[in-house]
């Protein structure tokens, strides 16, 4: 008696071979319009940065005149493959809409919904009105300030905070001049003549950066923070000796005293602290200089008042203060090209993965940078802060 096969005819026969379908890219619709925010010069993407993403199939739409404010021309975007749009609609009606600062209220009525927004969130300038008008866009939009990587770094943040180190310490040469109303010294080491006193508040990025500037001119320099795995982590990472201490009052005293330069960057978790009271400012030299990298959080010294690129500074007790809370627009291009060259590569494996949605199942870093999306808010810190309704953003991508 012969068995009976448990399979079927068709069964036993040769199948082909099932392969997992593979994403298909997409072509990205990206936006660039002009900046429209109070002395901002910075864009997103550098006319590089547009081509090499045009070479890949992708369509950028800018604003006329979006590059000026950092040196770069229409004529420079359009050779580079980008289309230079006079209709503001057009860069806002892109699938993906590409901003430094946010948008304003009437700038979020030109996009059209469930576009992708990415931008910075600088949430102490927010208002609820904000919120309420990306909700009822269904807008999806990313705070590239709160981007972060798996290395547990922000990226866009750290590059624009080692620009605002250097800088602070350029900034601080150059008011130093006499022509500036300083007291006419170098900020550097000239034979025979002693060195300049800086004091950094802070051994984070800017700080690090602050101080590696000073250093390489030939100053003198003192840092400052409570955290001594920083200030170890900063001595080891600059090969040059440094001096260190944790923030005791008489020993900051001191240095204040002596300092022809300081130097704050110092960030709270709300607030900047005030580290410098304007007891100290007053013992201070006349014409010493203060550079408050920290002003856009408050400030670390009691005396701080926020100031314009226009005009960026005023003196309190024979001390120059320098308050601009947007250094890095101040370097506009260098700044552009360091945001470009972090935004490129996310965009590039956007189009990659077959759109916003596909990339940010696989991404850890863009859910973290995710604050709405399509209209829902899924950003704990912004929720708390405007007492608003919120979803986790993992339960809604699966």
């Amino acid at each position: 008696m012969s068995s009976i096969s448990p399979f079927s005819k068709e069964q036993l026969m040769p199948q082909p071979e099932m392969l997992e379908i593979k994403r298909q890219k997409g072509e990205l619709l990206i936006g660039l319009p002009k900046e429209t925010h109070f002395e901002e010069k910075r864009i997103s993407l550098s006319p590089d940065a547009v081509s090499a993403l045009v070479t890949h199939g992708h369509k950028i739409v800018i604003e006329t005149g979006a590059g000026e404010g950092a040196n770069y021309s229409d004529n420079e975007y359009s050779e580079a493959g980008a289309k230079i749009s006079y209709d503001i609609k057009e860069a806002f009606g892109c699938d993906i809409v590409l901003k430094v600062a946010p948008p304003s209220l009437d700038e979020i009525k030109l996009l059209n919904p469930k576009t992708v927004l990415i931008s910075a969130l600088q949430l102490k300038t927010r208002d609820k009105k904000y919120f309420e008008a990306l909700a009822k866009k269904r807008i999806t939009a990313v705070a590239f300030d709160y981007i972060k990587d798996d290395h547990e770094v922000y990226p866009i943040v750290k590059s624009l905070s080692e620009i605002a180190g250097i800088a602070s310490i350029h900034i601080a040469a150059e008011l130093m001049t006499t022509s500036n109303g300083g007291n006419g010294l170098l900020l550097g080491n000239i034979s025979g003549v002693p060195p300049t006193d800086v004091v950094v508040l802070g051994a984070g990025t800017v700080g690090e950066f602050a101080t590696r500037a000073a250093i390489g001119l030939g100053a003198r320099v003192k840092v400052f923070d409570n955290s001594i795995t920083k200030l170890r982590k900063l001595q080891h990472g600059i090969q040059s000796p440094i001096y260190t201490s944790t923030i005791q009052p008489k020993t900051l005293l001191k240095a204040l005293m002596r300092c022809d330069v300081v130097i704050s960057a110092i960030r709270g978790k709300d607030r900047s602290p005030v580290i410098v009271t304007e007891e100290m400012i007053e013992q201070m030299k006349d014409g010493a200089i203060v550079v408050d990298v920290s002003i856009d959080r408050g400030g670390c010294f009691e005396t701080s008042k926020i100031t314009t690129h226009s005009k960026p500074t005023f003196k309190k007790h024979g001390v120059i203060h320098y308050c601009v809370p947007n250094i890095p627009s101040r370097y506009a291009r260098t700044a552009s090209v360091s945001i470009s060259n972090i935004f490129t590569p996310y965009l590039l494996n956007i189009a990659e993965e077959g759109g916003f949605e596909n990339a940010a199942r696989y991404d850890k870093s863009l859910r973290n940078g995710m604050y709405f999306y399509h209209g829902i808010l899924t950003n704990r810190t912004v929720a708390d802060w405007f007492d608003l309704p919120y979803r986790e953003i993992n339960l809604l991508i699966l």
